[in-house]
């Protein structure tokens, strides 16, 4: 059996607890920033704006580059075109929406769903059989698949933290 020793555990020096304290109470300050920034009337507006102008570089990338990206990233060009317009029309669609006065919810729910089948497109390229991107490929898809789920996490508690407002 063995036996505690009191000698065993040393007493803390006391400028270890103060650091403790530091810490617990920038964390706290830490949590209640990201509080305040989730609760702001306007962020869910900004992070529309920050996937509408993503979106948009993306997009003209795609249509602009079409031939050079297909070759570099061993995407179809088809696919790199017609991804570019459809990544554009879907700009359109935030555009509208963050134009509102009042945000509305329905259509932001379908922005987040269509953020979903992205990322889930980006992977079946990923994983699937469909293509043999390069490895810029693969890392061009990859950035997408993680920047887009990124946009819709950020849209996701946007919803979560904005106002209800009725609809009458």
């Amino acid at each position: 059996m063995i036996q505690a020793d009191a000698t065993w555990a040393a007493p803390r020096p006391a400028s270890h607890s103060i650091h403790c304290c530091q810490l617990s109470e920038n964390t706290i300050s830490n949590t209640s920033s990201v509080s305040s920034l989730l609760a702001s009337p306007h962020f869910l507006r900004r992070v529309l704006w920050l996937d509408a102008a993503t979106g948009t570089a993306t997009g003209l990338l795609q249509l602009l580059l079409a031939d050079a990206l297909a070759a570099w990233l061993g995407l179809p060009a088809q696919l790199v075109i017609g991804s570019g317009w459809l990544i554009l029309a879907y700009v359109a669609g935030i555009t509208w929406i963050a134009t509102r006065a009042i945000i509305p919810r329905a259509p932001v729910w379908a922005l987040i769903a269509g953020n979903l089948l992205w990322v889930l497109a980006c992977l079946s390229l990923l994983l699937g059989p469909l293509v043999t991107p390069t490895l810029l490929g693969k890392t061009f898809i990859a950035v997408q698949a993680v920047t887009v789920g990124l946009l819709l996490e950020l849209q996701w508690l946007g919803m979560r933290h904005a106002p209800v407002r009725p609809a009458w």
